[in-house]
This record gives structure tokens, C-alpha cells and sequence, in this order.
């Protein structure tokens, strides 16, 4: 949803200043469920039946997973996928356009900040068992060997579920001082409260994915000191124009929006979409976005710049770290401190 409304902010936004060389941008959405055999059936009716010009925002690993390789073989552009798993970073994908850091570069800063910042060694992981999770624990794995160290325990639950416990007793049994998470909110916020009732005193690290204010709002009180990495810059640091626009097109798309990092990532993928199409001009093709998407390279919106190549299909590199607060909010840091 949150993706949704920060693209739908961003088309919005477009439209009521005349469109694009006068057309107007529409979005079509269906649910999926976060389920892969729903995302294909959605992306067959969206291009076979609806005749989208492209595929923007698809939520989640596992989804695009299913569904990229239909748009690639139809060469139906695949827009900023809200996903940082790395087989969508293949420069071979001509299609595809990321937008965000991948889940590798925010598993390394994990792991960095925590070995580095707070002198830990001993790191366990908690991951959804699906693609995702994988993508993650593969991160997290290269991340340690390449500073001599292992995993002290792992635990897993299923997509869809909030069964944690016997991850967590698994993961306490390697008497880990962090835990790294790759997972929904939902699951994520249920290990987090059990692991504070049996007194598992470790730091809890989560990935942009699971969605932070989500996230902050599950766990309430024990939120206090969560980690979790972020794509995108802090969505209320209105000293940076385009959050300050951004601000401004939820609020004239829907009054009662909050603001937050997913509808943030949105409304940047959204962004650079009508950037694209306005440089494009006439006609308006498929490969014709694509190829200006990477011809151009360097896209400054208002203070976020996004990069791209020939052989460079992501846009953002940074990773941003964010601690939650005792009130819930998130405080951007520097460095972790103990």
C-alpha cells in the first residue's frame, strides 16, 4: 500500500501539471497477496488484458520472482520493484530498472556497523523461508566470511505466518549479541517481543523490506533500540526538496496520508518514471524509455540522484541506518553506539 501511494502521489503530482506532453498517467493496481501464483495471474490480466505500457512497484522477492520473466521475454518494462534481491541487478535484464540499494549492500552495512561500531562477533539470523529470506541469508553469509566469521545460529518461519517461536528458541541456543532479520512485519515484531519475555539480550537488526512504521507500530513498546536499514532518506528531512515534494503530493493526493520510508521508495520510482517519459518525448515506446532510462544515466530529483549504465541497472547505492525510538519514531545515525 504504501509503495502504491507513493507512486500514485508521484502520477498525481505529473498530472495536474498538465501530464506528460499532455497525456495523462494512469496506474492500475491489484492485490496479489504477497502470494507468486496471484502476482503471474495479476501481470498475464495487466498486460494481456489491460495493455499497460509497463510494470511499476511490484511488491516483494518471491512476486517478482515469478513474474519478471514473464515481462522480460514480452520486454514489458519492470519499473522499480520494491525488492533488493540480486538476480534483478543482472545488467542482462534490459528491462528491468531498480531503483534501491540491494538487500547485499544492506546486509554488508549490518554487518559492518555491528562488527565494526559495536565490536560484536557473535550474529544470528532469523529469515522468512522463501526467496526473499534466502536472498538475505546469503547476503549475510558473504558479509561474515569476508571478516572471518560464521553464523552462530539460524531460525526460519513460513511466508504468511507468524510462527517464530521455534526459531527463536534455535536462535538463543548460539547465545547470539545480534540478531539480523529478513522478514515481514508482522513475524518480525512477534520474535522481537518473545525474545525480550525470555530475556534474550541481543540487538535486533531488521531490512528496509519489512516496513518500518509498520513495523514500529507492532512492536510499541519493545521498538525501543530496533535497527533497521534503510533505502531511502529519512521522509520527514524536509531540507531535501524532493522529500519536501513529496510531502506535499501525498498530502494533495490523500490529506490523511503519513508519511513514510515505503511510499517514500514509491514516490521516487514514480519520479523518475515521468522524468523519463518527459525526456522521451514522441513516439512513446517501450525500449524507447528504456533506452533513455540509460542513455541519460544521471538523474537528479531535487537533491536524490539516481545512476544508471549500460551495464548498471540500479539507481541507488546508499544504505541508511535507522534506530527506532522509545516514541516510535526513527532517529538516522552515523554510527551504532552500545
Amino acid at each position: 500500500l504504501g509503495m502504491r501511494e507513493g507512486i500514485l502521489a508521484a502520477f498525481n503530482e505529473a498530472n495536474a501539471a498538465g501530464g506528460v506532453h499532455g497525456r495523462k498517467l494512469e496506474l492500475v493496481s491489484y492485490n496479489d497477496g504477497y502470494e507468486p501464483e496471484k502476482a503471474i495471474a495479476n501481470t498475464q490480466r495487466l498486460i494481456g488484458d489491460d495493455k499497460v505500457f509497463a510494470l511499476i512497484g511490484e511488491v516483494g522477492t518471491p512476486t517478482s520472482k515469478a513474474v519478471q520473466p514473464i515481462t522480460t521475454e514480452q520486454n514489458v518494462p519492470f519499473l522499480g520493484p520494491f525488492t533488493g534481491a540480486g538476480f534483478l541487478r543482472d545488467p542482462s535484464l534490459s528491462n528491468v530498472i531498480n531503483v534501491r540499494a540491494s538487500y547485499d549492500q544492506e546486509t554488508e552495512a549490518w554487518i559492518e556497523r555491528l562488527t565494526g561500531d559495536l565490536g560484536l562477533s557473535r550474529i544470528a539470523i532469523l529469515y522468512q523461508d522463501d526467496s526473499f529470506g534466502r536472498a538475505g541469508l546469503e547476503g549475510v553469509t558473504k558479509a561474515l566470511e569476508k571478516r572471518g566469521l560464521k553464523l552462530v545460529a539460524e531460525g526460519t518461519y513460513m511466508r504468511g505466518t507468524t510462527a517464530v517461536k521455534r526459531a527463536l528458541l534455535a536462535i538463543r541456543k548460539g547465545s547470539p549479541q545480534a540478531v539480523v532479520m529478513v522478514g515481514a512485519y508482522k513475524p518480525c515484531a512477534e520474535f522481537v517481543k518473545l525474545a525480550h519475555a525470555i530475556k534474550l539480550d541481543a540487538i535486533f537488526v531488521n531490512i528496509s523490506f519489512v516496513g518500518s512504521e509498520a513495523l514500529a507500530k507492532e512492536l510499541g513498546q519493545d521498538g525501543k533500540g530496533v535497527v533497521v536499514t534503510q533505502v531511502v532518506p529519512l521522509p520527514d528531512d524536509v531540507d531535501i526538496p524532493l522529500v519536501a515534494r513529496y510531502q506535499s503530493a501525498m498530502k494533495a493526493t490523500n490529506p490523511d496520508a503519513k508519511v513514510g520510508f515505503v511510499s517514500l521508495e514509491g514516490y521516487i520510482v514514480g519520479c523518475l518514471t515521468v522524468e523519463a517519459l518527459n525526456r522521451l518525448g514522441n513516439p512513446v515506446t517501450r525500449a524507447g524509455l528504456l533506452s533513455t532510462i540509460r542513455d541519460v544515466g544521471v538523474f537528479d530529483l531535487d537533491g536524490v540522484t539516481l545512476s544508471y549504465g549500460p551495464d548498471d541497472n540500479q539507481g541507488m547505492d546508499r544504505v541508511f541506518v535507522t534506530v527506532i525510538q522509545q516514541d516510535g519514531s526513527f532517529k538516522a545515525v552515523d554510527r551504532l553506539a552500545k
